[in-house]
């Protein structure tokens, strides 16, 4: 079986730009002649990938949100039996994760500006949480009826810490910010 072609390679390459541009720098802080310079390309090759500027948020956030589940999903896994919840949690609340909005979490990176967005990528952002909620849940004893309020309060705080230490300029706070969330989120799981 043939691997990608050389243009299905270059739409995946500006792709992966935008979705890192956009959760760094906001939905309007980065241009199409931004994001297709990163990628290495002119601003005159962009239409030859993408209807619209909108098309191609839609699809780097797509992007963005798989990759950050399967982040999350692959550090629960990994951990020995029972400890998938800390795993989880240490990773989304880490300082290289707090460190790195371009690389991870969209929903921390742009969960402010999302209201204001078109529907299909509010409609990605819904999304981005149910699969979160799901993978949150999973972590949780199968018999607690309240595993879907649990992970929703999960949800709310891992998110809100990130989002928290991040605005702060005090690295100390936010670091201790992210640490309680840790402690709050560990106590909810039984």
């Amino acid at each position: 079986m043939p691997g990608p072609s050389k243009k299905e390679r270059t739409h995946e390459r500006i792709v992966r730009s935008a979705a890192r541009a956009i959760r760094r720098d906001g939905y309007e802080g980065v241009s199409v002649a931004d994001i297709m310079k990163d990628a290495g390309l002119t601003h005159g090759g962009f239409y030859a990938h993408f209807p619209s500027r909108e098309a191609l948020v839609v699809e780097a956030l797509d992007s963005a949100a798989s990759d950050s589940m399967k982040s999350l999903e692959e550090a629960a896994s990994r951990s020995p039996s029972g400890q998938g919840l800390k795993a989880l949690v240490d990773a989304y609340l880490s300082d290289a994760h707090a460190a790195s909005p371009e690389q991870g979490c969209l929903l921390a990176a742009l969960g402010s500006e999302t209201p204001r967005q078109s529907p299909e990528v509010r409609g990605l952002a819904t999304q981005q949480v149910q699969r979160f909620l799901e993978l949150l849940e999973g972590q949780l004893p199968k018999d607690d009826t309240r595993r879907r309020e649990e992970a929703m309060g999960m949800l709310s705080a891992m998110v809100g810490a990130l989002l928290i230490s991040r605005v702060v300029d005090d690295p100390a706070l936010a670091q201790s910010i992210r640490k309680a969330a840790k402690r709050f989120v560990r106590t909810r799981s039984g």
